[in-house]
């Protein structure tokens, strides 16, 4: 492991969260690779896999899009778009349907996969590293989107109207511009 990749583990990872060995509880847990810590004392290995997310891009019947304001951290106040993370047992698919219904009150009728993104996502001092899974949506009837659950507004917005610097995180703002770019 090179000291770049050791860097990223300590840093991405927020090093002072990850001191003790989660199996035997001693204080020797070190980074081990780009993707692992590992314990000094019982040999204990912790992976940092990539947790998945979904955004859906959603348009109302005169071709604007779906647009939601964070309600809470990360980026509270900018722009996002609808979705969440997976959980655990649950297809992205599953999730794509309950985020959004969540979210907005809102059924999908429709979801068609289009690509992923990279992402990394701080919460609780800690920085995850996630890949956003990008779908294209039908809802039944858009255009009664509600604010909900951590949405704390619900905007429609035309193409021409829409700066992708108002989205807070950074794999949105990619999946925007190449919303923008690709569907224009």
């Amino acid at each position: 492991m090179n000291n770049d990749e050791i860097e990223q583990v300590c840093t991405n990872t927020s090093r002072e969260c990850f001191r003790y060995c989660p199996l035997c509880g001693a204080e020797t847990l070190y980074p081990n690779t780009h993707k692992t810590f590992k314990c000094g004392g019982c040999g204990f290995e912790f992976f940092l896999n990539t947790a998945a997310a979904v955004g859906a891009l959603i348009t109302d019947s005169e071709g604007r899009l779906l647009i939601t304001v964070r309600k809470a951290e990360p980026a509270k106040g900018t722009w996002d778009l609808p979705g969440g993370f997976v959980d655990v047992s649950e297809s992205a698919e599953q999730a794509l349907r309950r985020e959004v219904k969540e979210e907005l009150g809102l059924d999908i009728l429709s979801a068609d996969y289009l690509y992923s993104v990279p992402n990394t996502y701080e919460y609780g001092r800690v920085t995850y590293q996630t890949v956003d899974l990008v779908y294209r949506c039908e809802a039944a009837d858009a255009s009664k989107a509600q604010a909900c659950d951590d949405v704390a507004a619900v905007l429609f917005k035309r193409r021409e109207d829409i700066n992708p610097e108002r989205f807070g995180l950074a794999s949105v703002r990619k999946i925007i511009r190449r919303f923008l770019h690709e569907d224009g």
